[in-house]
């Protein structure tokens, strides 16, 4: 088989939704939603619609509730402006006959209090800061110190994930992905790093899963199974998220999840952004402790993502970078085809530059 015949460029079935290939463009934060109402508009609808091709788009990590936003021109889903605005993204992304899905986000501690309304503290499982940088309107910045949630708040931010997912519907969306890595609010609780709470909601691995199952139950409530999966980093150093026991909270939250029958689980292998093998992890036992589909991530070369879904390690590879600088992702990589670099400079915030005006393989040879 020639590689460009490779299961990679296949289609895949997830759920109930029938992708032309398994490559998906994993979330990207990427600031650029309309300041004031962080609403996504037309230069958004360009850029998601530039990347159609892609087997699965999950957009950037989208807030549940003012309370969840960390960073600075990050797009909502929770007013009537937001969900307009993920409209039109949506029905530019499905006339260029595409998929895409909302990642619904809370950053937990990952905050500023400058984005919070009335200056709040940001809330986490508990009150310990994390040694982390935010984005605010000046540049990056320290998180602010985090209050810890009372036992009597969590139902809310559990009903405020359900409403996203309703929310996603009426904007369009095709699926959501529940973002549970990188150290934000459903990553915070299952770390002992981040979670230091002696009520129902930490000490043991089942109680620490308990928030994140609790999101999923809701969302199950009023969302299709078959259209919901999970981001997770077991390891990733990211925001300051870790724990001791890896292996034994993500082999469990998994097999959990698999029970619920939602669609996929998209796993950070490694350090976010960084090094695959920071810390020694069993994929392959997280996959076998999971029915659905697995979306492999960090790192992935052309050749390592076609080994990857050949040897049945993965069912699909996201990639992240490499989709910000190349909106033909998908055709290069079939085409052994060099890539764009990215421009880092333009990576958060901004206009089109570094957002829109990467060129195909077909403009570059004009």
């Amino acid at each position: 088989m020639s590689e460009d015949a490779s299961p990679l460029f296949q289609p895949f079935t997830l759920g109930d939704l029938v992708l032309p290939n398994r490559i998906a463009m994993a979330p990207l934060t990427r600031n650029r939603a309309t300041p004031g109402t962080d609403a996504p508009h037309a230069l958004n609808a360009t850029y998601y619609t530039q990347r159609a091709s892609a087997g699965l788009l999950i957009s950037e990590g989208t807030q549940i509730s003012r309370q969840g936003q960390g960073y600075i021109w990050t797009p909502g889903l929770y007013s009537d402006a937001q969900i307009a605005g993920w409209k039109n993204v949506t029905d530019a992304v499905h006339a260029a006959k595409g998929r895409i899905f909302a990642q619904i986000w809370h950053v937990g501690r990952i905050s500023h209090s400058s984005l919070l309304k009335d200056g709040a503290a940001p809330v986490a499982p508990s009150a310990v800061q994390a040694k982390s940088k935010t984005y605010v309107e000046t540049g990056f910045a320290d998180v602010s110190m985090p209050r810890a949630l009372e036992a009597s708040e969590i139902p809310g931010v559990v009903a405020e994930y359900a409403q996203a997912a309703q929310n996603s519907q009426k904007a369009g969306f095709d699926g959501i992905e529940i973002h549970g890595a990188n150290g934000y609010l459903v990553d915070q609780f299952l770390k002992d790093g981040a979670n230091q709470r002696k009520d129902g909601y930490g000490g043991s691995v089942e109680n620490r899963a308990r928030f994140g199952l609790e999101v999923v139950d809701a969302i199950l409530k009023v969302f299709p199974k078959t259209r919901l999966g999970i981001r997770l980093s077991p390891v990733s150093p990211a925001n300051d998220a870790v724990t001791s026991d890896p292996a034994e909270v993500f082999g469990y939250f998994a097999s959990e999840l698999s029970k619920r029958g939602i669609a996929f689980i998209h796993v950070v292998e490694g350090a976010t952004g960084g090094p695959r093998d920071n810390v020694a992890f069993d994929y392959g036992a997280l996959r076998k402790a999971f029915s659905g589909a697995y979306i492999a991530n960090n790192g992935y070369t052309r050749d390592l993502a076609i080994e990857a879904v050949r040897d049945g390690k993965a069912d699909l590879v996201a990639f992240g970078k490499a989709f910000i600088a190349n909106p033909d992702l998908v055709e290069r990589l079939r085409l052994g085809a060099p890539l764009n670099e990215p421009d880092r400079a333009t990576f958060y915030g901004g206009t089109e530059k570094g957002y829109t005006d990467y060129p195909t393989l077909a403009q570059a040879a004009e």
